[in-house]
């Protein structure tokens, strides 16, 4: 299966996302962050992501008779190419959103369960924004986005480190139709 399959699932996109920063996690770990879906349905994702090549088995050891798996994320693995990106048509995009957003939903509603959330007061942010830009002012936008987001990627989990979803999303709005003269 392609990444472009294996990512084209929200479950299976949270997965990826709670792995991000060199995490290895076990399929318990990742059941209760993913509390919505099923155990069943989250070591189901986890087989077809080990299968496909996204995850890997970082540890196995034996807990009370049973076999522990930490589950680490190949990083190369765990995105679409520009190529692929390329050929994909307008319905594998919208499609590919949809999962983006239903993954994006999924975690906020996440975070909104937990006993200790605080919008007003948490670092969250969901506001919308139309700006006019043309080509310049846009791939300048990029750039400054680019820079500020890129080195933080490469964080690593640690102490005193939250794990936070950023999801830039960008895209030309759609325009009224011009009137008849």
């Amino acid at each position: 299966m392609d990444p472009l399959e294996l990512l084209a699932h929200p479950v299976r996109l949270r997965i990826v996302h709670a792995l991000r920063g060199e995490r290895t996690l076990t399929a318990t770990q990742l059941c209760g962050l993913v509390r919505d879906a099923s155990k069943a349905t989250v070591y189901r994702h986890l087989d077809l992501l080990t299968s496909g090549g996204v995850l890997e088995v970082a540890e196995e050891r034996r807990v009370r008779g049973a076999v522990e798996r930490r589950y680490r994320l190949r990083q190369e693995r765990a995105s679409i190419s520009r190529e692929t990106a390329e050929s994909l048509t307008a319905e594998d995009h919208r499609r590919a959103f949809a999962v983006a957003m239903a993954a994006l939903l999924a975690e906020f509603h996440a975070y909104l369960d937990q006993e200790h959330a605080a919008p007003a007061t948490d670092p969250v942010g969901y506001r919308q924004h139309a700006i006019w830009l043309d080509d310049e002012e846009l791939r300048s936008l990029l750039g400054e986005l680019r820079a500020a987001i890129a080195p933080r990627l490469a964080n690593e989990a640690a102490p005193g480190r939250a794990r936070y979803l950023l999801s830039p999303i960008l895209f030309p709005v759609a325009e009224p139709p011009a009137e008849p003269e």
